[in-house]
């Protein structure tokens, strides 16, 4: 395969009160670049964390985000650009807030959207992470 596939999965399994079945991963490292799934308050075993509190979910993506980049092999720092969902207005100023923490000095590029839901009602935010890793690294 020419791009390497990160912790993959079927929907069956991670929603398994919809009716899906569709082959998945959570990152893909394709050269010098890395495409992450979007990021929630869902852990790595299926479990929601944070429920209600935006910024309990926000740190949640966000410790999963640095994970997936570093099997990747990819550092935070490598961030280009992200795309920051909520499901309501009032939840931008706790997300970003723990967003800002967590990229403090990368400078990505960021788009913000405010949409009606998630894939599961519980979820608050995702966060969707584009990287490069720079040439001689990684």
């Amino acid at each position: 395969m020419a791009h390497r596939r990160i912790r993959r999965f079927n929907t069956r399994d991670v929603y398994p009160d919809q009716a899906l079945d569709n082959d998945l991963c959570m990152a893909v490292r394709a050269g010098n670049r890395v495409f992450l799934r979007g990021q929630t308050g869902m852990d790595f075993d299926g479990n929601v964390v944070g429920v209600g509190d935006p910024a309990a979910q926000a740190e949640n993506a966000m410790r999963c985000v640095q994970i997936l980049l570093e099997e990747a092999g990819a550092k935070l720092e490598h961030i280009c650009k992200t795309t920051i969902y909520i499901t309501d207005r009032r939840h931008r100023e706790p997300v970003y807030q723990v967003l800002g923490r967590w990229l403090k000095g990368v400078y990505p590029c960021s788009t913000g959207l405010i949409v009606s839901g998630l894939a599961r009602p519980e979820l608050l935010m995702e966060i969707d992470v584009e990287a490069v890793i720079p040439e001689g690294e990684g």
